[in-house]
């Protein structure tokens, strides 16, 4: 499928999210992006769960495809998708999951990936059945930015947009570098290593980010990784465009005796974080 016959998903997805973004500036809030894994507890019910936090009032998501070897994750995401894997989630199944989560929630949804997974199809074809079910965006984790452009240039013709990192020892050179890229946002890492729950929020260092990115680029800055709880979420609320948890909301389902006890647990603790985003 040619980009000229995909081109209006190139405006719809970007500017959805920008428009989101937008309207979040002006309610004086930054937007809530739960993540969980794909096929997680099961292929079955995963959809079912992101119903229940966009329900709850989260704004988008981050859906992510079940990977043997995830490098940036830590052990509770990589335990689930170890077991969306067992329960038969292939990378197909999970972009399945992730047009029927567009669909249902009404919500923008990004695809969360890793390289080899996009390389077993190639960008094109991997962009292609993404945007084809619904994403907006995709988030490639273990993707450098100086090997991003082949990628960035397939998911823009495809109809998507990609999403860049920022850390704390991101230095000014490599911060321009992705800028230049123009990614639809900058997922900014709060707290350095793998992804998973901590004590902390890391608000000092991820302020002190915050502001480099501001001084840098008007581009969005999404706050992740080590963010689990309503008050790590109010700190860094305070000076980004939106938040993104994942550990801690995955570890419920992973805990949960049920379905339907998941779902509820989302559904509440969703709720407080959602909260907790108005500054």
């Amino acid at each position: 499928m040619s980009s000229r016959s995909l081109g209006f998903m190139v405006e719809s997805g970007r500017a959805r999210l920008t428009s989101l973004f937008a309207t979040a500036r002006t309610d004086g809030r930054a937007l809530l992006c739960p993540y969980l894994t794909a096929g997680l507890p099961d292929i079955e019910s995963s959809v079912s769960l992101f119903e229940s936090m966009s329900d709850a009032g989260a704004d988008a998501f981050e859906v992510g495809i079940p990977y043997a070897d995830p490098l940036m994750d830590g052990p509770t995401i990589h335990t689930a998708g170890l077991r969306a894997l067992d329960a038969g989630t292939t990378i197909e199944r999970a972009i399945e999951i992730v047009g029927l989560v567009a669909t249902r929630t009404g919500r923008p949804t990004i695809v969360m990936t890793y390289v080899n997974p996009v390389l077993r199809y190639g960008a094109e074809e991997f962009g292609t059945m993404a945007a084809e079910a619904g994403a907006s965006a995709v988030i490639v984790a273990d993707l450098p930015v100086d090997e991003a452009e082949p990628f960035r240039e397939a998911f823009r013709a495809a109809g998507l947009d990609l999403v860049l990192f920022v850390a704390p020892t991101t230095n000014d050179h490599r911060l321009a570098t992705i800028t230049a890229l123009d990614p639809v946002f900058l997922y900014g890492i709060a707290q350095l290593g793998v992804t998973g729950e901590r004590e902390e929020a890391g608000a000092e260092r991820a302020a002190l980010l915050a502001g480099r990115v501001r001084a840098a680029t008007a581009t969005p800055l999404v706050l992740g990784v080590g963010i689990a709880t309503s008050e790590h979420v109010r700190m860094v609320a305070q000076y980004s465009d939106g938040v993104i948890v994942g550990s801690a909301l995955v570890r419920q389902v992973l805990d949960a005796g049920s379905v339907g006890e998941a779902a509820a647990q989302l559904f509440d603790s969703v709720s407080d974080l959602a909260a907790a985003v108005r500054r």
